[in-house]
């Protein structure tokens, strides 16, 4: 037999097997190589939005941690001022009180020394008359006068 025979016979089923393969084999090889790269291609791109998505995120976290510590700080100074303010006018209010408190003491001590005053004065005219009356009643004797008026003074 002929090489140039040999190689053309076989080189017929060679032709049949690769249009058999190119017909029915290779096409839903193809296909499913394509979707593969398809579904790659949109696994990579949701990988690439999600990245980006999160990065997003991660922004607008940061930017609200941010406004959150400014709040916070602003709160906290607000509250410390307000402290600050209450007790300021807690103290005012305790000055005025103490200062009223004071006033009224000395009003009150006040009146009862006018009072004590009074009453002393009232006893004394009492005195001075009741020992006017027991001086006038009896003779007149400087010892008489001198015992009424010793009396006067310890009642004093």
């Amino acid at each position: 037999m002929n090489i140039n025979a040999s190689l053309f016979i076989q080189w017929i089923p060679f032709a049949i097997l690769v249009f058999i393969t190119m017909k029915f084999i290779w096409p839903p090889i193809v296909k499913a190589l394509d979707e593969r790269a398809d579904k790659i291609k949109a696994g990579l791109a949701a990988a690439d939005q999600a990245k980006s998505q999160l990065a997003d995120a991660n922004k607008k976290i940061d930017e609200q941690l941010a406004q959150t510590r400014n709040d916070s700080t602003k709160l906290l100074s607000d509250a410390e001022k307000r402290g600050a303010a209450i007790v300021d006018e807690a103290k005012k209010r305790a000055e005025e009180e103490g200062a009223k408190i004071i006033a009224a003491a000395k009003a009150e001590a006040e009146q009862q020394s006018v009072r004590a005053r009074e009453a002393l004065r009232e006893q004394v005219a009492a005195l001075a008359v009741k020992g006017a009356e027991q001086i006038l009643q009896r003779e007149v004797n400087a010892g008489v006068h001198a015992e009424l008026l010793n009396r006067l003074k310890t009642e004093l």
